[in-house]
Parts: C-alpha cells; sequence; structure tokens
C-alpha cells in the first residue's frame, strides 16, 4: 500500500500545508531543519538507553551537547571520553556528520541515490547555505560531496588506525580512528580523549592526517571540486582558469596558515611548546595555526598560552574557513573582501578588484554587513557571559576566558581556556544560541528573521542627504 501524500488530504487542509511550505524561504527552511535534528539530537540524549557510563544529561546538558554536535563546534560541559558510552560516542558522531554535511545536502544525497531529481525549490535550498556563486548543477554537487567526503574520510582514517595501532593495538585503534576522521573532516573538535590531541604531539605523522582533513574539510566543497576540474584540464593541457572565489579561498587559507605558524611558534616557542624537539616545536606551532580555523582539537593547553596566542587565536576563530565548508567564522572571502575594500579606498580606486576582475558592490556590502552583524552577535555574548560569569570566576582577570569562550561558540571552533564545564545554565543556553547562529550562517541566519520587504507604491525614494564619517 502507498504512503499518503499531500494530495490524499482533503481540499482545506491540503491548501493550508501548500500555502505554509511556499511561504517558508529557503534559508527558513534550512535553519528549520536545523533546529529539528538539534531537538532530535536532545531527545535522543534524554530516552535512548546505553549512552552513558554513569547518569544521563539533564535536559540543559543534553540540548548543549547536541548543539554542539549538530553544528560542529566541539564545546563540552561533560568528558566524552568518560562521560558517554561507545554508543554514545557514536551518537554524537551521527549527529556530527550529519550536521557537518548539512541537512539539505544530506537529505539531497538521499533523494540522489533513490534516482529521485532534485526539485527547483530544493535546488534553491540545497544552495543557498552555502552561498555559492555562478551556476551550480546542486545534484551534481551533492554527490561530489558526499562521494569526497567519504573518500577523505576512509583515507584519514586508514592512516590514523595505522598510527594509532601501536599505541591501542590493532582492535583498540579502530574507534579512535573513525571518530577522530569524521570529527576532523567535519571540523567538530570532539574527541575521544580527554585532553583531546595533547598526549599526541609527538607523534608527527598523525597531526599531519589530522591537519590535512582539517583543511580540506574548511575550503569549502565548491573550491575542492573546481581545483580538482583545473587539475584534470591542465593535464589534458586544456585553458581553465579558477575562478575568483577558489583563487580568494586558496590564497587567504594559505596567507593565514603561513602566518598563524610563524607567530604562534614564535609565541609559544619558550612556553607550551618548550621541551619538545625542534621539528615537534613547527609541527605543533602549525597546528596551533590551523585549528583556530574552526577545527577545535589542540595539542596544547590553551589555559596555559600566552595573551598574543589567545588573542591572535580569538582574531582566527572569527576568521574561521570558507563559504560552503564545515568550517564557521566569517569566512576567508569576506575577510579578503574587506582588506580588498580597505586597500582600494586607500590608493583612492573607485573600484575594488583583484587578478583582474572588479568585485560586485553588492558582495562588497555583504560582507560589510556580515561582518558587522557577526561582530555584534559576538559583542552581545560577549557582554552577558561579561555580566553572568566573569563577576563569580575571577573579575578582570576572567574576562579573556569568557571572550574566548564566546567567540569559539559564535565561530563553531571548539577551542576552549577551560571555562565550558562551569557555565551556568543560562550561560549554557547562551552558548546554545551562539553555537546555532554560528553553524547556520550570521546571512542565512538573518534573511531568516527578516520580514519579506514591502514594495514602495510608485517606485520612489527618499533624496539624498550626506553625512560626514571619519
Amino acid at each position: 500500500m502507498d504512503s499518503p501524500t499531500i494530495d490524499d488530504l482533503p481540499a482545506r487542509p491540503r491548501f493550508i500545508l501548500r500555502s505554509w511550505w511556499r511561504a517558508l524561504s529557503p534559508s527558513r527552511l534550512f535553519i528549520g531543519s536545523f533546529l529539528l535534528l538539534i531537538g532530535l539530537g536532545t531527545v535522543g540524549f534524554m530516552v535512548l538507553p546505553g549512552l552513558y557510563a554513569g547518569p544521563p544529561l539533564n535536559w540543559v546538558d543534553a540540548l548543549f551537547t547536541a548543539t554542539s554536535a549538530v553544528c560542529v563546534t566541539g564545546l563540552i560541559v561533560v568528558d566524552t571520553a568518560e562521560y558517554f558510552t561507545t554508543w554514545g560516542q557514536a551518537y554524537i558522531l551521527l549527529l556530527i556528520q550529519i550536521g557537518g554535511l548539512g541537512i539539505i545536502a544530506f537529505t539531497s544525497a538521499i533523494l540522489v541515490t533513490l534516482g529521485q531529481r532534485l526539485s527547483l525549490r530544493h535546488e534553491a535550498l540545497a544552495g543557498e547555505p552555502a552561498e555559492m556563486v555562478g551556476e551550480v548543477d546542486y545534484q551534481a554537487l551533492t554527490e561530489a560531496i558526499l562521494r569526497f567526503t567519504f573518500v577523505a574520510e576512509l583515507i584519514g582514517g586508514v592512516l590514523l588506525y595505522v598510527f594509532w595501532i601501536p599505541r591501542f593495538g590493532w582492535g583498540g585503534a579502530v574507534w579512535h580512528s573513525i571518530f577522530h576522521t569524521v570529527s576532523a573532516f567535519c571540523n567538530a573538535g570532539f574527541s575521544t580523549f580527554t585532553t583531546s590531541l595533547e598526549a599526541f604531539q609527538a607523534n608527527l605523522p598523525l597531526l599531519g592526517v589530522v591537519m590535512t582533513l582539517i583543511v580540506l574539510g574548511g575550503l569549502g566543497f565548491l573550491t575542492l571540486e573546481e581545483v580538482n576540474l583545473w587539475r584534470r584540464k591542465h593535464q589534458e593541457q586544456d585553458r581553465f582558469r579558477l575562478s575568483i572565489h577558489s583563487q580568494i579561498v586558496l590564497g587567504t587559507s594559505a596567507f593565514l596558515i603561513v602566518t598563524g605558524w610563524i607567530t604562534f611558534t614564535a609565541f609559544e616557542w619558550h612556553n607550551t611548546l618548550a621541551g619538545m624537539t625542534l621539528p615537534q616545536r613547527l609541527v605543533n606551532g602549525l597546528f596551533a595555526s590551523i585549528t583556530p580555523r574552526t577545527a577545535g582539537f589542540n595539542t596544547i593547553p590553551y589555559g596555559e598560552t600566552t595573551s598574543g596566542t589567545n588573542f591572535l587565536t580569538i582574531v582566527f576563530m572569527m576568521i574561521g574557513g570558507s563559504p560552503g565548508s564545515t568550517a564557521g567564522g566569517i569566512k576567508t572571502t569576506t575577510f579578503a573582501l574587506l582588506g580588498l575594500l580597505a586597500w582600494s579606498r586607500l590608493r583612492g580606486s573607485p573600484t575594488t578588484s583583484i587578478s583582474g576582475r572588479s568585485i560586485p558592490d553588492d558582495t562588497l556590502q555583504k560582507a560589510m554587513g556580515l561582518f558587522i552583524v557577526a561582530f555584534g552577535i559576538v559583542t552581545a555574548g560577549i557582554f552577558l557571559f561579561s555580566w553572568l560569569e566573569v563577576p563569580a570566576a575571577g573579575g578582570k582577570a576572567a574576562f579573556l576566558t569568557y571572550m574566548f569562550e564566546a567567540v569559539s561558540a559564535f565561530n563553531t571552533v571548539g577551542l576552549s581556556m577551560g571555562a565550558t564545564g562551569n557555565l551556568s545554565d543560562p550561560a549554557r543556553l547562551i552558548t546554545v544560541v551562539l553555537m546555532f547562529i554560528g553553524r547556520v550562517g550570521t546571512l542565512t541566519f538573518v534573511a531568516a528573521m527578516a520580514r519579506t520587504p514591502k514594495r514602495i507604491a510608485g517606485g520612489f525614494r527618499y533624496a539624498y542627504e550626506d553625512v560626514s564619517v571619519g
């Protein structure tokens, strides 16, 4: 017997459902899909048996953990390694994988697997969160996302398994490698070890694999596919030019990694990196440059790092990864466009250009708007933490700790200076909101909350009047 559809409903309910569906914008549907998954994840933590080694989570901590997993953040209020059983960790990993790929990409893949064509509305929905540029075949892109994700995770998992065999044995290394591969590629930062990867500072090949997975997960699927196409065309001696989008993503990512590598290594050379060999210092310094871009793993204790390292980490967390990736932050393209805009104004140029192309003014305004809104949300989070948590945690001395916490939550990083487990329930709920907005994207969230603009009769506008600035 066929399952019922909307067409099988009576006329009035059918009309209401269709009207409601059409009234939802893609951004609202995208946000709704994440709310649904977070809700289901929270209920699962409350009712599923066998998830805990001890007492179950209360509803606030269940909501916090589900949000952190779905939003691929990695902030934890309980120790993942000790508090959860293997089944509990597997449940967290499932939420990470679905949240990392994105609900829409995941459901699109299911439809593609079943041989069903995506509707135009579904294609628009799949494209909006990623903020893709140009004409995109979303069905092909969804297939590519799933294919690349599972191939990367398979290769990464095998390599991590090999590097962990000497320490955990043939059987013990399996789960650790699976968990950390998915968590690293999805930039989640959850770990099956209490101190994350601090115990593996000297295992340089293992850290290299984790860093590679983090970078691949944070570049964005559209850029990865375009680079793959460029490589094939180059081998065939065909002319193919990378888009400005991909050029900015790759160039900015490389700049941030190298700059952070040099700076973090210098800041921590005689601090948390002291006592390591030269190769270990260099690799762990590189890891400290990559992980703030929303990965969340750490090989050094951030509660012991210098103030310079902590502040630079906050800056890197705010920038984040690239559009269409598993990473958070304002994105590398926004950071680059703001820099290009400032440079063009300093040179007196009326347009902002790069690599022989001018950037549209609408795109620059979008980048500026994203930065302003993101800055405002983070500032509000820091203010609330300062009001609720800082006075009881040591006053002014604790301000940087909670500023670090708010930025890490909003940009879905997962790094912490040790404050997460001590947050009050109101502060945990604030963190949940920050993680959620950061994951769905600032512009997507604003677009979903905004009312449909009303058209002005006659199409007139008010007269311009200038304002002095600067």
